[in-house]
């Protein structure tokens, strides 16, 4: 039975490049593995609704109840539940880019106070308790200024799940704020994850290569 491991951050924080140098660096090191992302975008209905809240079809994302948008994202992870327990029954190590925590920390920014606190709550209920999906060994969680993060997020290339240059939660600084605050709430409070800063003090990002030898130190 492998690992699962979660690589979690606001936009821009470079989870999908770290994800790729872990994969690499455990492969490099005799071991095998299994990378996902989601959501998933891979036509099934749960995806295609997630990528139209995205874009703005079902109005900003202040205008969607959380726990409506929270749900379109836990389908999506309940349609790739059988496929991820198999990677994690075959593989050494599972690496998803974006988890459960994603989900709590977008939507949860919507709140503040004791209705976060509900929802946070009721979104574990959902994911790991209706929908039984398994928990993560380790989660590590990309911790990015915003300003550096909107800069990042800006030299995207095009994405398959929008036309916008920027979808509705990258377009609105004060969302990746409070996705922030978000996150560092949950990793306080859980000892499964670290935090690993993707900036130095002056607000310039650190070496990719520095960040991943840092992520790898923490799965070995």
């Amino acid at each position: 039975m492998g690992r699962l491991l979660a690589l979690e951050g606001i936009d821009g924080s470079g989870k999908g490049t770290q994800a790729a140098r872990l994969a690499e660096r455990a492969r490099e090191h005799g071991r095998t593995v299994a990378e996902l992302s989601f959501p998933t975008y891979d036509g099934n209905p749960f995806s295609r609704a997630v990528a139209d809240y995205l874009n703005g079809e079902f109005g900003a994302a202040d205008e969607v109840h959380p726990e409506l948008a929270a749900l379109l994202y836990a389908a999506d992870r309940f349609h790739a539940r059988g496929a991820l327990c198999e990677a994690i029954a075959a593989h050494d190590l599972v690496i998803c880019d974006r988890y459960v925590a994603s989900n709590a920390a977008h939507q949860g920014a919507k709140l503040g106070g004791d209705e976060r606190r509900r929802l946070l709550d009721w979104l574990d209920d959902v994911e790991y308790g209706e929908f039984g999906l398994p928990r993560p060994d380790l989660v590590v969680l990309l911790d990015t200024p915003v300003a550096l993060a909107r800069t990042l997020v800006g030299r995207k290339g095009r994405r398959g799940y929008t036309t916008l240059e920027a979808d509705i939660h990258e377009a609105d600084a004060g969302h990746s704020a409070a996705t922030r605050d978000v996150y560092l709430e949950l990793a306080a409070r859980n000892d499964e994850w670290r935090v690993v800063a993707t900036a130095r003090d002056d607000g310039a990002p650190r070496d990719v290569d520095e960040i991943a030898a840092e992520i790898w130190e923490l799965v070995q």
